[in-house]
């Protein structure tokens, strides 16, 4: 085990990817020798050269055309959006050629080796450029997996399980816990199996669902709920698409609540799709209305980021509200 914050799991799980597998190439917008505007891919150009590691011009449509290209000659692509807010342009690259090649091609083609990664989130003071939470949008299209990790040693498995999955992979990556977020993480090399939830606290009274930099949110308000005489079951979702309904049906059945947490707005949220599946899998067990925390509806607002993120407090007073329904 080391210690090290995410930044330095990120890197150390695509060194490790590049070691292994001489067909894997990382290219973005300054991730050659600059590193990534976040220094995620530092000392990786020096270490398998210009050809393995190299920028792209500033055009996130191109650089996913060539990604699928690259992907369905038999060659890992792993493709940096510099920012998910940025990732827009390439939406039609991404939801019809990565996400549908496999399938129109009646699976004679893939770009299964193609993995993009993308900074997401606020809590940066970046305003509505730099600080949006796209991750639903892309939940609704067959064909693509959808990775958020919470904390360095999460980050290092998902990544390289991303990287080896034989499908199209969007690995969001918490860009405030980047360097805030430091924790113990295994040496070598490890993998995480995508699609499964992880329950990371056991309760009794209320299962409370997030992803990413939310878990430290709701382990937060949790906690207070704790002094309060409330058992909450923490469960971190890790793979929004496909996500682990098995899961998350066995705690709420458990349980008899749900309250699912996350930073992008509430209307279209993925909460929603979580919400309406867990009252068709456990309508008889439920004590209360499944309650969502969440953005506002509202673009990413810099002055009053504190009001818009789904907060400890915010949360806390959800959890009380929801037990004692």
């Amino acid at each position: 085990m080391a210690q090290m914050n995410m930044l330095h799991a990120i890197n150390e799980a695509l060194s490790i990817a590049m070691t292994a597998d001489e067909r894997m190439v990382i290219f973005g917008e300054d991730v050659g020798h600059f590193g990534g505007v976040f220094r995620a891919t530092s000392g990786l150009q020096e270490q398998f050269g210009r050809d393995r590691c190299f920028n792209t011009p500033l055009t996130e449509q191109g650089i996913a055309g060539f990604a699928n290209g690259l992907a369905s000659y038999g060659m890992t692509a792993v493709a940096e959006i510099q920012f998910a807010d940025y990732i827009f342009p390439a939406f039609d690259q991404i939801v019809n050629e990565s996400a549908k090649f496999r399938y129109r091609s009646g699976n004679q083609f893939d770009v299964g080796g193609l993995t993009f990664r993308t900074p997401y989130g606020g809590g940066i003071a970046g305003g509505h450029y730099h600080s949006q939470s796209p991750e639903a949008y892309f939940t609704q299209t067959p064909g693509l997996k959808v990775v958020i990790p919470r904390n360095p040693e999460q980050a290092k498995g998902l990544l390289l399980a991303s990287i080896r999955d034989p499908n199209p992979v969007i690995f969001f990556e918490p860009k405030r816990l980047y360097r805030a977020s430091v924790g113990e993480v295994p040496a070598g090399d490890y993998v995480i199996e995508l699609g499964k939830a992880q329950v990371v606290k056991q309760g009794s009274d209320i299962t409370v669902l997030a992803w990413g930099a939310q878990m430290e949110i709701v382990e937060k308000a949790c906690e207070r709920a704790e002094k309060e005489g409330i058992s909450c079951e923490i469960i971190d979702l890790r793979t929004i698409a496909p996500w682990d309904v098995e899961t998350i049906a066995k705690s709420v059945t458990k349980t008899g609540r749900l309250l699912i947490n996350h930073e992008a707005p509430l209307t279209g949220g993925f909460a929603g799709e979580i919400a309406a599946t867990i009252q068709q899998e456990c309508f008889l067990s439920l004590e209360s209305p499944i309650c969502r925390v969440c953005g506002l509806d509202t673009p990413y607002p810099l002055v009053h980021e504190k009001e818009y993120m789904p907060d400890e407090l915010k949360t806390f007073e959800a959890i009380k509200a929801t037990v004692a329904y």
